[in-house]
């Protein structure tokens, strides 16, 4: 059997589907498992995978429809089975799916905008559940796909190399990161496309968090983010303007999550490096606001959510459309009116119970 998993969407996406690809090598242990990936840090995951044998990048975003179309040609009818990682609520990725032209293609049947994306051209299908995080929904369509149940669902995997962590271990050293030191990492971005952007707390209020973390508990703060991420992650380091605050530089999202392995807690918006935290089985404080936590959650690792939990909230679900915000008072109140206050408590929380464990 060959199986082609089509990984399209983002890398905490992409994380939140490994559970699901140890499912499938343990449920066909002797089949072809492919991914194909369009972002370069899903690349970065997928290639240290274990589990799959054979992972294929295209920008299909960059490239535009026609050479997309003859790159898909190159595997079409070469796959028995082809599945769409939850969440890909998009008719592209149905057309991609079909295309291909896989006997059994799987994917979630969603319950917003299923029809208008082309979901009918997939035949192993599941109900999306809102009450489910995204690995239990991608395990449930393994699940249907095998007819072999999961049991205990694992965490998420990000397998790191040798060279990895021997860049971490020298960029320490280099930032003078001694054994002892608290060390506390933030993210401060998110993603941007349809007007995500609005998911994130406000730089400022970072830049004070990191303040108060260096002060009050004598930190370091290590500020992540990806290469289109620079500014902001100097904004915040200058406002917190501190010789214990550093922007980290690191040649690829691998060597990143290696540094990132140094943190005792990682402070987070809903975003891809909450998901890598998570895989690192890092101590993990959440800033969620217009997202659903039962999908996005940390998997499997200690955390803590930062929400307002308000009336409106959530107010983002799987479908096309931008994210919206229909309030007439402050628009994205549930993330703009989370307090620094807030997240320092959890983070003086998550520290005591580190002390206790």
């Amino acid at each position: 059997m060959k199986i082609l998993i089509f990984a399209l969407s983002g890398i905490g996406d992409a994380l939140m589907f490994t559970p699901s690809i140890k499912f499938l090598r343990d449920a066909y242990p002797e089949a072809q498992i492919d991914a194909m990936v369009m972002f370069a840090g899903v690349r970065d995951i997928y290639k240290r995978n274990k589990y799959l044998d054979n992972v294929f990048y295209f920008d299909f975003l960059k490239q535009g429809a026609v050479k997309s179309l003859f790159y898909l040609l190159k595997f079409r009818k070469k796959y028995d089975v082809s599945v769409n990682v939850y969440p890909s609520n998009r008719k592209e990725y149905n057309l991609f799916s079909f295309f291909v032209g896989a006997k059994k293609r799987c994917a979630v049947d969603y319950l917003r905008k299923n029809r208008e994306n082309l979901a009918f051209l997939n035949n192993v299908k599941v109900q999306e559940d809102d009450c489910l995080h995204n690995v239990e929904e991608n395990i449930r369509l393994c699940e249907k796909l095998s007819g072999k149940k999961c049991g205990e669902i694992p965490g998420l995997e990000f397998f790191l190399e040798k060279e990895d962590n021997e860049f971490a271990e020298e960029y320490l050293r280099e930032l003078k990161i001694d054994k002892g030191d608290l060390v506390i990492g933030f993210h401060p971005g998110s993603a941007t496309l349809k007007n995500h952007i609005n998911r994130r707390w406000e730089p400022e209020k970072f830049s004070s968090l990191g303040r108060r973390l260096i002060k009050e508990l004598g930190a370091k703060v290590l500020i992540f983010g990806g290469p289109e991420e620079r500014d902001l992650k100097n904004q915040v380091a200058e406002g917190i303007a501190s010789e214990d605050a550093f922007t980290v530089e690191a040649k690829s999202l691998a060597s990143s999550a290696a540094v990132m392995k140094r943190c005792s807690i990682f402070i987070s918006n809903d975003s891809s490096l909450m998901h890598v935290a998570s895989a690192l089985k890092l101590n993990v404080i959440a800033v969620i606001g217009p997202t659903n936590p039962a999908y996005i959650y940390p998997w499997q690792t200690n955390h803590k959510i930062v929400t307002l939990s308000l009336p409106c909230a959530p107010c983002f679900y799987y479908s096309p459309r931008p994210l919206i915000c229909y309030r007439t008072d402050v628009q994205f109140k549930c993330v703009k009116e989370i307090s620094v206050d807030m997240v320092m408590d959890a983070a003086r929380e998550m520290m005591g119970s580190r002390r206790q464990g």
